[in-house]
């Protein structure tokens, strides 16, 4: 089988897959157009999010048997249709869910503890120890939506602490010892933190907008290492300035572009400005899954998923 490998990855990945038998090609450069025209000839795609992987590809893709994407997510392709062709599709949420725990609780304690905020101040010679005055994570309760690989290990991260872990998940029974499922409504009755680990589908695109943000009971923190779009940011900046929204977590945004590899190049959004100057306001550039162990373990679930469907 030849596999055709459209973004670097950790070079394991490649290794191991040689070791397995399968030919291996390297193709980070070319145009997707060029790609089309050479597909026909590979049994299977690695790519983390190059380009999207839609219907006219997959039609050029004949001898296509799987698509492997070295993420956690399939968004940027068309699924459905890849699957009605007989195309097995994997991904790796197990690769990098420990990272995303860990990133979210970062960004979380930081947040509660002004640590962004103090740093700046005591670097441009400020000393302002009451102004930099913490809240404590204990005694709070955490509301999750999502409780699939990420929700689960954001959810073990905060065993540590004194706090109540609620999750709301569109499939039934999946509650564990770590987070009590609930009604989207009774987390919204009781969260003081949210925090978002879903996948972007129609169902969670622009999720978080003024109407659900109203459903809460009180002012909450929010913190968002899921998908950018899931997000209203003109929303948010509202309910920041109204302090509906006490304070947010943002690794991913809304103008980030599909590929994930960069944000917009046009003029800055006037909402997305006030997000930039906010003091309570975290950001990163879409990392919380992107660490030097996420990034063998990501690979390393590929090849394993590979080896046990195909070898």
């Amino acid at each position: 089988m030849k596999i055709l490998h459209l973004d670097t990855n950790h070079e394991l990945l490649i290794n191991q897959l040689n070791d397995l038998g399968f030919t291996n090609h390297e193709d980070y450069m070319s145009s997707k157009e060029e790609i089309e025209s050479k597909i026909s000839e590979y049994d299977g795609i690695v790519i983390r999010s190059r380009f999207t992987i839609d219907k006219q590809f997959l039609d050029e893709a004949t001898n296509l048997k799987f698509i492997g994407r070295v993420g956690a997510g399939l968004e940027n392709i068309d699924g459905d249709y890849a699957i009605s062709k007989g195309v097995y599709l994997i991904s790796a949420p197990e690769g990098n869910r420990n990272a995303v725990g860990e990133h979210a609780l970062g960004m979380l304690l930081s947040l509660f503890n002004k640590l962004n905020k103090a740093d700046l101040e005591v670097r441009s010679g400020k000393w302002l120890r009451e102004d930099n005055r913490g809240i404590e994570l204990d005694g709070r309760t955490v509301g999750l939506i999502g409780y699939g690989n990420m929700g689960k290990a954001f959810a073990k991260k905060l065993r540590g602490f004194d706090v109540e872990v609620l999750c709301y998940d569109i499939k039934d029974n999946v509650g564990d010892e770590n987070a009590k499922q609930v009604s989207l409504e009774e987390l919204q009755e009781k969260a003081d933190v949210l925090s978002l680990h879903t996948p972007q589908t129609p169902l969670t695109l622009n999720m978080v907008n003024t109407e659900f943000i109203n459903g809460f009971k009180k002012p909450f923190w929010l913190i968002n290492t899921a998908r950018g779009k899931s997000v209203v940011t003109q929303d948010l900046v509202a309910a920041l300035q109204s302090g509906e929204i006490l304070g947010a977590g943002l690794d991913v945004l809304e103008y980030e572009k599909a590929s994930f590899e960069s944000l917009f190049s046009s003029k800055i959004p006037e909402a997305f400005q006030y997000v930039i100057d906010a003091k309570n306001v975290i950001l990163s550039p879409h990392v919380a899954g992107w660490t030097i162990e996420s990034k063998e373990k990501l690979a390393q679930t590929i090849v394993d998923k590979i080896k046990a469907k195909f070898c």
